[in-house]
């Protein structure tokens, strides 16, 4: 049986990260539009999101003006069990 690739990424570290990316309209730099991202990523750096907002910055024409980030480790090390420990192998 295959592991879920989010279930594995997560025993190695990674969180869910979500992003607010508040950036100027390029036809209308006076108004900000929000753009929410999500992926899972690793504290305290999070390469995914920074690869991400190099991608936004060189490829896309709304200057970004605000991130705001916030993550939630879904699963650690202490919430995992053995099936056989609860007689079910």
């Amino acid at each position: 049986m295959r592991a879920d690739h989010s279930f594995k990424r997560q025993l190695e570290g990674y969180r869910l990260a979500t992003a607010e990316i508040l950036y100027h309209l390029p036809d209308h730099p006076g108004l900000l539009q929000s753009y929410l991202w999500q992926d899972y990523d690793i504290a305290p750096k999070y390469p995914v999101l920074s690869r991400f907002l190099d991608f936004w910055t060189r490829e896309l024409e709304g200057p970004i003006h605000s991130v705001r980030l916030a993550g939630k480790k879904l699963i650690g090390a202490a919430e995992l069990r053995n099936v056989s420990e609860y007689g079910l192998n």
